[in-house]
């Protein structure tokens, strides 16, 4: 079961990701509107059991620390952006690392750019990209710590391999899949082979 919810200001996406027959998942992004996020978990029925942010900014954590604290799940994100937060996070993800929660195996991939330690998060049939990768668009890479080098070639690097029909989940907007950004997305025209 997939839940996305658009919260706060910036409409920035949360996902509810839980598995159906365990009633375990994860919650990814909450950005804002915790009440909101709590009542689709608790209509849902779904028991979190960890909270995980793709990256630092704001619109995307500003929910962590209350819903920590109303499911009592730990909040995970990397160490690289760690110091934007104004919490101690419960632990790191490093690239590569499986989480397995409810049923699921969720696989962190370390993508920096839009920061030093954004992440993106690949699970079953899905990847959660946060501001790496958007529907025909990618990450600001004009604040501090970005690297519009480093982005663009951690996504072709690292998740356009994932497959084509891989659908992505971006932290803004629409989903999309890797092979309509592969194809069309402007960024990486310039790749695109004859």
């Amino acid at each position: 079961m997939l839940m996305q919810l658009a919260v706060g200001a910036y409409q920035a996406n949360c996902y509810i990701l839980g598995h159906k027959d365990t009633g375990q998942g994860v919650v990814i992004d909450p950005g804002d509107e915790v009440l909101r996020i709590a009542g689709e978990l608790s209509r849902s029925g779904i028991r979190v059991q960890c909270i995980l942010l793709t990256h630092g900014h704001f619109d995307h954590t500003s929910a962590a620390l209350e819903l920590k604290r109303t499911t009592k799940a730990p909040v995970l994100i990397h160490e690289g952006d760690a110091p934007a937060l104004n919490f101690r996070p419960d632990g790191f993800v490093e690239d590569g690392q499986i989480l397995t929660v409810g049923g699921y195996r969720i696989t962190v991939i370390h993508t920096p750019g839009h920061s030093p330690g954004g992440v993106c998060f690949h699970a079953p049939g899905a990847v959660f990209t946060g501001d790496t990768l958007f529907a025909g668009s990618i990450g600001r890479t004009d604040f501090p710590g970005g690297d519009h080098e480093k982005l663009v070639e951690g996504v072709r690097r690292k998740i356009f391999p994932l497959g084509d029909g891989l659908r992505v989940y971006p932290g803004h907007g629409p989903a999309t899949t890797i092979a309509r950004e592969r194809l069309t997305n402007p960024f990486f025209r310039m790749y695109q082979t004859a």
